[in-house]
């Protein structure tokens, strides 16, 4: 099994594992606080090291259940990088009722949100704090004055987007004294969004990598039974035997790590297991071919 490196997210940004464990289901897996915690190292020792969160996953349960499990052995916050988002802004009751969801990328919203992911963490600092979701009346000026004042208190070391698009992207970067490291998108072989919409280019043009989010299309390519997913299937069996993996899983994990844009991925399961399929899959040497296969069984035709 491979052992899964570090790689430089942007120019003067951070580094982080190439595979990236996504804690978003932390809250249904099950586990007390001693099983989270062996769960952490048990990835770590792969070379994991960076963990994804967000204020949103659970309603913050994911964040104090991690914290929970970090606060048993101190020593794992200096083997890792903790990344979180703020911005979404779910239904609450009470004195504090929102009749819809909504996001709020206003300052104050930006600085209260990451006081409560920083608290049920149990951390004094974040690695990388990403906006969630692009906010339809974002203030560019005051999600910039925010960052600065996350950065000059040290509560948070860099910044980044999650779901922007190439101009949203652009639109606060031209605000900011320092680079945003990332744009945390969806790359799966069902979605080709940020492929075709020019998200991809402008981040390789800026050397910024995207982190993959929903690499197995939430396990859809699995089980649907459209006729898109029945093709996708019996291309990633074929290129499994040919790849000698073991599964479609580790597959479309090479397929979306041969990208150009040099993405790093997210692994969303609780299982060990998995996490060593995946790991599994960096040795994989997909070709151009094989990986235009994919293309061409996801889409239905073949290129013009």
């Amino acid at each position: 099994m491979s052992h899964v490196e570090k790689v430089l997210m942007a120019p003067q940004g951070p580094q982080f594992s190439k595979l990236v464990q996504g804690y978003w289901r932390l809250g249904a897996w099950d586990m007390n606080a001693q099983s989270r915690l062996s769960f952490l190292k048990a990835h770590v020792e792969m070379g994991i090291t960076s963990v994804d969160h967000a204020a949103i996953y659970g309603a913050g349960e994911c964040e104090t259940l991690f914290g929970e499990a970090l606060k048993l052995d101190s020593s794992m916050r200096d083997q890792i990088e903790i990344i979180s988002k703020f911005g979404i802004n779910g239904i609450a009751t009470g004195a504090n009722e929102k009749r819809v969801s909504h996001y709020d990328s206003s300052q104050q919203a930006i600085l209260a949100s990451t006081e409560h992911s920083l608290r049920r963490l149990g951390v004094e600092q974040l690695d990388t704090l990403l906006v969630h979701r692009p906010d339809f009346l974002m203030d560019a000026d005051q999600v910039a004055e925010a960052f600065t004042k996350l950065k000059q208190s040290g509560k948070v070391k860099h910044f980044g987007v999650s779901n922007f698009t190439a101009s949203q992207f652009d639109l606060l970067q031209s605000r900011l004294d320092m680079p945003l490291v990332t744009n945390q998108v969806e790359i799966n072989p069902m979605n080709f969004d940020v492929i075709e919409n020019g998200v991809c280019d402008q981040l390789q043009q800026v050397r910024v990598r995207p982190m993959a989010w929903s690499c197995l299309a939430g396990g859809e390519i699995f089980r649907a039974q459209t006729e898109q997913a029945k093709r996708l299937r019996e291309t990633l069996t074929e290129l499994a035997q040919e790849l000698g993996a073991s599964s479609m899983e580790q597959v479309i994990f090479a397929w979306v790590l041969k990208h150009p844009s040099n993405p790093v991925a997210l692994i969303g399961s609780g299982k060990i297991e998995r996490i060593k399929e995946a790991v599994s899959a960096l040795a994989l040497q997909m070709n151009t071919e094989q990986w235009y296969r994919v293309w061409v069984a996801s889409k239905g035709f073949g290129v013009a």
